[in-house]
């Protein structure tokens, strides 16, 4: 204790801030941080090391989504800054945080996939997710298949 007061003396009694590290690549392994500068690099499409919203309207553009500005807006809005490689992480870091790793998330299904076939038939998927759990409603299910299309 006797130090940390000499210490304090000697730098005029002020303290200093601790700033709160978090090392957002320790969330990700290598792979996954490759596949995520991968994304990065696609949505980027000026190549300029930054996302912005025409970056964006491009990038959806070219699957095929015709978005709206607000939509893009907001969009951009939820990172508190520009969005370099790091925010870019640090926004998948923060949604993904308490997911379930992707292994767990395969079993689960597996669960529903009575033939071993790796598919579950859209009507029985349907179902399960109008009668299980977080009971999805009729418009959900419906806004789901419409938004991840199904393969029959």
């Amino acid at each position: 204790m006797a130090s940390k007061a000499a210490a304090a003396k000697r730098s005029g009694g002020k303290k200093r801030a601790q700033r709160a590290t978090s090392n957002v690549f320790a969330m990700f392994d290598q792979n996954q941080i490759q596949e995520f500068k991968e994304a990065f690099n696609m949505i980027d499409q000026n190549h300029d090391g930054f996302i912005t919203k025409d970056d964006l309207k491009d990038m959806l553009a070219s699957l095929g989504k015709d978005v709206t500005e607000d939509y893009l807006e907001d969009m951009i809005n939820e990172a508190p800054g520009p969005i370099n490689f790091t925010m870019f992480l640090t926004l998948f870091g923060e949604r993904l945080q308490g997911t379930d790793p992707e292994e767990v998330i395969k079993n689960a299904f597996s669960n529903f996939d009575d033939e071993a076939t790796g598919l579950i038939p859209d009507e029985y998927l349907r179902e399960l997710l109008m009668t299980m759990g977080d009971r999805f409603s009729e418009d959900e299910v419906d806004q789901m298949f419409r938004d991840a299309p199904i393969d029959k």
